[in-house]
């Protein structure tokens, strides 16, 4: 499932093909959705908001003094697809969602968990209500996580159970948590009240920097210089560009052993098991 950074990534495309261009059409695949269709007309997108792994489309419309925006989550399958107007490119994903301008249309495809909102409604949603601070806005601080993490909600559970609750902070997925976890050197079994101030510390700083990292890059959450050395290597971006996510069965880049795969709880977590020793 694309995460945060990816998502925010879209919503920057997205925004660069349509914000304030004529809105010439806009197609719901959805059935229950058709009859909002003619809400859009002579309407104009104002911006393109993400809320972790969602994103809001919001449309200004003088008709629509209460607001008019479309929520949309990827889920696992959902891609954004911007084509030159009328040269859409073959697929065998089914539609959910066509804007149109006169030279630029931003098609949605397969996604399901799309919603016409007015603007009170936005905060009042079943996902947005729920979520913590985004991962990538920047005043979301190093303080408010050290202080979360310390929180009675999770000080005594598993890192690796609730980093990716998106009630904790939005945006975080399965591969940040990995890499996160890595780089911090912690098992994904270790608790915050298991570590020391420092230690908090230094989660809290990963825990914001490598998603900002992943969004800067092509999601990249590896060294930088690593990852440009081995890729003079010959190394494929694919397999350079995580520490450990995807990677089991290959070695560690810092210590050399294999690196592992852990089931559990719904999602793999690959961990080097020396350099991320079970606190005991």
């Amino acid at each position: 499932m694309p995460e945060g950074p990816e998502i925010r990534k879209a919503a920057d495309k997205l925004g660069q093909a349509i914000i304030n261009k004529p809105i010439l059409k806009v197609e719901f695949g959805l059935p229950s959705l058709k009859q909002f269709e003619a809400q859009f007309n002579d309407a104009r997108v104002a911006a393109v908001d993400t809320y972790g792994k969602a994103m809001v489309t919001c449309f200004a419309s003088e008709k629509h003094p209460q607001g008019l925006n479309i929520y949309t989550h990827n889920q696992l399958y959902g891609r954004w697809v911007i084509c030159e107007a009328d040269n859409v490119p073959a697929s065998n994903r089914q539609l959910r969602l066509a804007i149109h301008t006169p030279d630029q249309w931003a098609l949605l495809y397969s996604a399901s968990d799309i919603e016409v909102l007015n603007d009170q409604q936005i905060s009042k949603h079943p996902f947005i209500s729920k979520l913590g601070k985004d991962v990538l806005n920047p005043q979301t601080s190093v303080e408010h996580l050290s202080d979360r993490l310390l929180s009675a909600n999770y000080r005594n559970r598993q890192l690796g159970g609730f980093l990716t609750e998106q009630s904790f902070l939005a945006g975080l997925g399965n591969y940040l948590r990995c890499e996160i976890l890595f780089v911090t050197g912690l098992h994904p079994s270790t608790k915050p009240a298991d570590l020391s101030s420092t230690q908090i510390k230094l989660l809290a700083q990963t825990i914001l920097r490598l998603p900002r990292q992943s969004y800067r890059t092509q999601s990249i959450t590896n060294d930088l210089d690593t990852v440009e050395k081995l890729l003079a290597q010959g190394v494929t971006l694919e397999n350079a560009r995580f520490r450990v996510f995807r990677r089991d069965g290959l070695p560690c880049y810092r210590c050399g052993s294999g690196i592992i795969k852990k089931t559990g709880g719904g999602q793999p977590c690959y961990i080097c098991e020396r350099c991320q020793p079970l606190i005991t």
